[in-house]
């Protein structure tokens, strides 16, 4: 047996075009701040306040980038985020305000989520939140 990692905070990162133009658009829809460091290739958004060992997202721009198509295609997804929200309908108008748009394939039946396109296209869902935990 192994002893686990000591992790001083997680950071999922989506390669895209542009990481700088990606991390504004997640800042906006999240109301999170954008940090970014000595250049515009790797940028972050953070919560607001938040602590060590806490959640982030980056964006590193990649030269040559294509998004993934689905639900079929040559570049697969490979990974998507979910966000849980209390308020489905007021939390798509937001991503809609902000510059996402619906994906053609809506796979839920009973509504419980959206699928969303980024800017870069990397789908997103918004979730009605439930009792499940995370």
């Amino acid at each position: 047996m192994h002893a686990p990692l000591a992790l001083t905070r997680t950071t999922f990162a989506l390669d895209c075009p542009d990481a700088a133009a990606l991390a504004e658009f997640y800042g906006a829809l999240l109301g999170w701040d954008v940090v970014k460091g000595d250049d515009d290739e790797w940028v972050e958004v953070h919560p607001r306040g938040g602590a060590a060992g806490s959640h982030f997202l980056a964006f590193q721009q990649v030269p040559h980038y294509v998004a993934p198509e689905w639900p079929e295609g040559s570049v697969p997804q490979q990974a998507h985020l979910d966000f849980y929200v209390p308020d489905l309908e007021v939390a798509t108008a937001s991503a809609l305000a902000a510059g996402a748009r619906k994906h053609a394939v809506q796979p839920s039946q009973s509504g419980s989520f959206i699928v969303f396109v980024d800017p870069a296209g990397h789908l997103f869902c918004l979730c009605r939140e439930s009792n499940l935990a995370s």
